[in-house]
């Protein structure tokens, strides 16, 4: 059996990541950084900033010619998840669909994730998420 692969993006997200990073201007980024932090009431928060340069130990994902760097540390938290881009009338932002997810705060803005168990289950829920851009 294949392992799930890091990030997947929908249309959507991947036709709004291309958009963000054509409108960067000068800042010519190389890509997108995509990751998680130490952050929020549930302890980790997505974050998706421009990056200029891969950095050493990133992993690469290439999402329609569209280059994504996540660092190692980020890999455990991010594999098997899907992006998307939804916007309506109140909110726009990508949204995380992480099957690694055990717990979300009440607000949507932090997650956390569960050990594996002994007996060798994964621990992890369904869940999504916001991260603005």
């Amino acid at each position: 059996m294949s392992p799930p692969p890091l990030l997947r993006f929908t249309d959507a997200a991947a036709e709004r990541l291309g958009v963000l990073l054509s409108e960067a201007g000068e800042a010519s980024p190389a890509g997108m950084r995509v990751g998680v932090r130490a952050r929020g009431c549930n302890g980790l928060s997505y974050y998706m900033e421009y990056a200029h340069e891969r950095a050493p130990g990133d992993h690469e994902v290439n999402v329609r010619g569209l280059r994504l760097f996540v660092d190692t540390a980020s890999v455990l938290y991010l594999v098997g998840s899907e992006v998307d881009w939804r916007a309506d009338s109140l909110s726009a932002g990508f949204v995380f669909r992480n099957p690694n997810e055990a717990a979300r705060c009440g607000c949507g803005e932090s997650f956390s994730v569960s050990a594996p168990s002994a007996e060798g289950g994964d621990g992890g829920g369904a869940g999504g998420g916001a991260a603005k851009k």
